[in-house]
Order: C-alpha cells, then structure tokens, then sequence
C-alpha cells in the first residue's frame, strides 16, 4: 500500500505563491507516477500535473507556465510550486499515486487533500 500526506496549502492573495508537498510511503517502489489534482468548490475533481517515476512531467492547460511540479526520491516527497495564484486556482489539492498491481495500474491512491484559497 502507499499513504500520501499533503500539506502547504493556505490562504494567499491573488499573484501569489505557495508549495504544496506530498509526503509518500509505503510499497514505494511500485509506484508509476505522481500526481497532483484538483477540486474546485461544486466541480468535478481535475488533474493539475503529473511526474513519472523517470521524471517526465505534464502540466494541464491551466497550469503551464505557472505551477511546477517536482519530486525529490530521496526524501519520498513531491512537490507543486505554485506561483501567479488566481482565484480560480481555489480548490482542494490531492496528491495521487499510480501503483503498479501485477499487470495493472491502480489509480485510486489519494491523499486527503490541502485547501489552498486564493483571494481577489
């Protein structure tokens, strides 16, 4: 199994920054990618970037140019650098963990999220 721990959300005013960490444990060593999604207040719950186990990483549309993901194995920890917050970026931020099962993939490996508030 793989436990994932957010933290670093907050509140802060619009052209702002943040960082959120993902502290990951566990079978560690099946993990395929991570990710951060997100959850804004009455919407459907959206991936924000993903990093693979070798490093490649993807950024949705809405996030290019201003959040980076990273992740450092040493420390099992992932990280979103959050910069140039809108209030649109108002949402619940999840950690999540793809694991590789004996032939397939699980996704459904969450954390329990980390507000993150962005005021006008």
């Amino acid at each position: 199994q793989v436990q994932l721990v957010e933290s670093g959300g907050g509140f802060v005013q619009a052209g702002g920054s943040l960082r959120l960490s993902c502290a990951v444990s566990g079978t560690i060593g099946s993990i395929e990618s991570l990710g951060w999604y997100r959850q804004p207040p009455g919407q459907q719950r959206e991936l924000v970037a993903s990093i693979s186990s070798g490093g490649n990483t993807d950024y949705a549309e809405f996030v290019k140019g201003r959040f980076t993901i990273s992740r450092d194995n040493a420390k099992n920890k992932m990280y979103l650098q959050m910069n140039s917050l809108k209030p649109e970026d108002t949402a619940v931020y999840y950690c999540n963990a793809a694991v590789g099962r004996f032939g397939w993939t699980d996704y459904n490996n969450w954390g329990r999220g980390t507000q993150v508030t962005v005021s006008s």
